[in-house]
């Protein structure tokens, strides 16, 4: 009998923000479906660790690996232009393209302890009771980062005619994500996916977003807020993966598109075999601040 290969065999994929969190989470199901991963954050086991967090994308590397995937570790600001350039250009040098490329960076909560930032206010406080630069802070690490990144990668993809562009981000269309300066980061995030994809569409290569619930990550679980959490990052890598081994996926082109949704349409389950539905905010409280970790 002839093995059947997995089902990214052989692709060539980044995931920005890997050290924890959803990245980790989307990088390890990557490795699942046996791709080569390569993994970016600022953690690392070299040099200093954001918040004091004690995961580094070292460790992400070694979990594709583990997945049965190949891990590429490698240290990036994604908030550096110049950094962010190098990444691109050694990932080509190296691999030849970049297949799919995932941005999970989100540095908008750095500092937050689960009450208050290091200026001193809360999450959802009313935004003229908060300092303006918190505002800054959520847009550069957020949609800025998302926008150095995709300008970076774009000039492989539209030559190459292929390529998948996936930001993580949450749905804004649904509510209110009770706080001013993350649901505006949230939603810029958003346009950017939409006006990008119109913009990629005519090279073949597809931009989109994907929501996740209410994750179970590293700083979640830490938070001792386990019960609250709908799903594990694996989730939502399971649905990255999915989407790059479509080869229709360029009809979700500028959608944001639910985690829930995606396992029902492609059958994937959640790292214990459920299939979690989609997350509903009810109290104002936003699901995305703790996705990404």
């Amino acid at each position: 009998m002839t093995a059947v290969s997995p089902p990214l065999s052989g692709r060539i994929c980044l995931v920005a923000g890997a050290s924890r969190g959803l990245g980790r989470g989307i990088a390890k199901a990557l490795g699942e479906a046996g791709a080569t991963v390569i993994v970016t954050g600022r953690s690392s086991e070299a040099g200093p660790h954001t918040d004091q967090r004690p995961e580094t994308f070292e460790d992400t590397a070694r979990e594709v690996e583990a997945a049965g995937g190949r891990g590429h570790p490698y240290r990036c600001d994604h908030t550096n232009e110049r950094e962010v350039d190098g990444l691109v250009a050694w990932a080509l040098r190296r691999f030849g393209r970049l297949d799919c490329v995932v941005d999970a960076v989100w540095g908008g909560n750095e500092g937050y302890d689960g009450e208050r930032y290091p200026d001193g206010s809360g999450f959802g406080a009313p935004f003229w009771r908060r300092p303006a630069a918190r505002l800054g802070q959520s847009f550069e690490s957020g949609v800025y980062a998302q926008l150095l990144l995709a300008r970076a990668v774009a000039p492989a993809m539209v030559q190459m005619r292929a390529g998948l562009i996936v930001t993580v981000s949450f749905d804004t269309a649904g509510g209110y994500l009770g706080d001013v300066f993350y649901d505006l980061a949230k939603t810029a995030m958003n346009r950017l996916s939409f006006a990008m994809a119109e913009e990629l569409r005519p090279f073949g290569v597809t931009a989109l977003g994907i929501s996740p619930g209410h994750v179970l990550t590293e700083r979640v679980r830490d938070a001792g807020l386990d019960a609250e959490t709908t799903e594990t990052p694996l989730y939502a890598g399971r649905a990255v993966a999915a989407l790059a081994a479509d080869p229709q996926v360029a009809g979700f082109a500028g959608q944001v598109l639910h985690v829930a949704d995606l396992a029902r349409a492609y059958g994937f389950t959640d790292r214990d075999g459920s299939q979690p539905a989609r997350f509903v905010i009810t109290n104002q409280q936003g699901g995305g601040d703790v996705a990404q970790g």
